[in-house]
């Protein structure tokens, strides 16, 4: 049967704190956000995989912080000034970006001085470690190399299953029996892999017209080589 034309309608990820996922993987993390003041010169790097939760923990603390929110590859130099307010918070995401940019170093330069001058929380996310940003701006890399850092580790099985969960509701699909054990058992406990999972298995149940059942999701999974079908 010829597959259809889909168009992806989903809902936006739910990104409240009442939608985070509590788990050992996060702990650590979770509790360092809910003490800002405590942060070393209110500053804190928060470093993960991609789809770790960095970005859900960020938009529930810049929620509640009152904290604008830039990704490191739209920093530039010349807007620096005006996203420090004093006392205020901001929030950098996917910092490992803004190597080899000299704008964005440059930016993120200034930013990093600025919230110690204005008493701002400064928050912000990357993949790895500063060390691994390719920064050519040394004194960036310095200030990077010295910020309090903290990492999400790999998720256990409880969390990939409950995370998995989350990205069928929020697709708004219902997978079938065994559907979500079965993944868990045969998946890397990847959640950035989670994520293209569910994006594959959906557009794959709306193209030909059919439930989320094992065999779907299990070939899904297979095509993207990620486990043993």
């Amino acid at each position: 049967m010829a597959r259809q034309l889909t168009l992806d309608l989903r809902t936006p990820p739910a990104l409240s704190r009442a939608d985070f996922l509590p788990a050992p993987a996060n702990a650590e993390a979770l509790a360092l956000l809910d003490r800002p003041r405590d942060w070393p010169q209110g500053r804190l790097l928060l470093v993960g995989p991609e789809a770790s939760g960095k970005s859900h923990l960020a938009a529930f603390w810049a929620a509640e912080n009152g904290a604008q929110r830039m990704r490191a590859s739209a920093l530039r130099p010349e807007i620096a000034d005006t996203l420090v307010q004093p006392d205020g918070a901001l929030v950098i995401e996917d910092a490992h970006r803004a190597g080899g940019a000299a704008g964005a170093e440059l930016a993120l330069f200034h930013l990093w001085n600025l919230s110690a001058e204005r008493g701002a929380l400064l928050l912000i996310t990357a993949r790895t470690p500063p060390r691994d940003w390719g920064l050519a701006l040394p004194d960036l890399a310095s200030r990077m190399a010295s910020t309090a850092l903290v990492r999400l580790e790999p998720p256990d099985e409880h969390l990939l299953t409950a995370v998995l969960v989350k990205l069928f509701a929020d697709r708004q699909l219902s997978p079938g029996p065994g559907v979500i054990e079965a993944l868990v058992r045969h998946m890397d406990r990847d959640l950035g892999l989670a994520r293209k999972l569910v994006a594959e298995i959906d557009r794959d149940a709306l193209s030909e017209g059919r439930a989320v059942t094992r065999p779907l999701a299990m070939a899904a999974l297979g095509r993207l080589g990620a486990g043993a079908v």
